[in-house]
């Protein structure tokens, strides 16, 4: 057995039920400015977002998998890099596609519907693709991993902030433009703190293998970039739409990766340390994309998002 294999991260049952809680309040601080229509616009031009939700949900989990066993990932590290796969995009896209000059609209319409299409798909592909490697099936048969638990989870983290996010900014939209930045800014920071947290009481075990993780996690961050990009171009996209695709399926949703490993798998030791070290190199990729794209061509700025 692979040293990261038998590794399970200290995390209490009542800091967990903190990173719940404020996971769905940064779902809840994002869903104050969605609108009806971003569902309704993915309807009138469906092209594009299909586009990026078939990278998302359907292309980017296969090539993990697959990526996963051509590096031949140790089995919780493989886990891991399924559980990322199977998330949503994650609540700083928006930001990144505005400084990359990409289509801010498109972002937003993928990023609603990525969160509602998660409630079902995330836990779907985390039991189909984990299930698929002996390796992987017996860390889940050890972890005892119950799938409808595990669906109920993901809706009430994801589903329900959603919802009545939407619906607070529906019925008082002064009050929720006023409160969306701050309810955001609070949201990240204590999403932050509680993976410093983590990482203050298991820095024996980081220190000692994160040096083995950072290798699977560029590779599998740069893939799901090149996922992207690669379907929006060969979908034959605009310029400005191509990079919202790449960026919906480069950031993805890593505080949701880390409930789930702490959550349902233990603290699962390679796991958990893709899932946070992913939180980290997503951000220094997708900002450095957006520089370089920013400098190469000049596409008219869209309005930024409020978050």
């Amino acid at each position: 057995m692979n040293p990261l294999d038998a590794v399970r991260l200290e995390f209490t049952p009542e800091s967990l039920l903190a990173l719940n809680l404020v996971l769905a309040a940064i779902m809840f601080g994002v869903a104050l400015e969605l609108k009806v229509d971003d569902f309704r616009r993915v309807v009138r031009a469906p092209r594009a977002p299909l586009v990026g939700l078939f990278a998302q949900f359907i292309a980017l989990p296969a090539l993990t998998f697959g990526l996963a066993t051509v590096l031949d990932a140790p089995a919780s590290v493989t886990l891991g890099m399924i559980v990322v796969g199977a998330c949503p995009g994650g609540n700083v896209s928006n930001i990144i596609c505005w400084l990359a000059r990409a289509d801010v609209a498109l972002s937003v319409s993928m990023t609603a519907v990525s969160t509602a299409a998660a409630v079902v798909m995330t836990p779907l592909n985390i039991a189909l693709w984990g299930g698929l490697s002996p390796k992987t099936a017996a860390l889940l048969a050890e972890v005892q991993l119950d799938g409808l638990a595990l669906l109920l989870n993901v809706a009430w983290m994801l589903g329900l902030p959603l919802v009545l996010g939407m619906w607070v900014g529906a019925r008082f939209p002064t009050g929720a433009k006023r409160a969306q930045p701050w309810f955001a800014r609070f949201s990240v920071v204590a999403l932050a703190a509680f993976i410093g947290i983590a990482f203050a009481k298991n820095v024996s075990f980081f220190v000692e293998h994160i040096h083995r993780i950072v290798g699977y996690v560029t590779a599998h961050n740069a893939m799901a970039l090149g996922v992207g990009y690669g379907l929006a171009r060969l979908a034959r996209l605009p310029e400005a739409s191509v990079r919202a695709v790449t960026i919906e399926v480069g950031i993805q949703n890593s505080g949701l990766g880390l409930v789930l490993i702490f959550g349902f798998m233990h603290g699962l030791g390679g796991a958990a340390m893709v899932a946070a070290w992913w939180g980290v190199w997503h951000i220094i990729a997708g900002l450095s994309l957006a520089a370089f794209w920013r400098r190469r061509t000049r596409i008219a700025p869209t309005a930024p998002p409020t978050a």
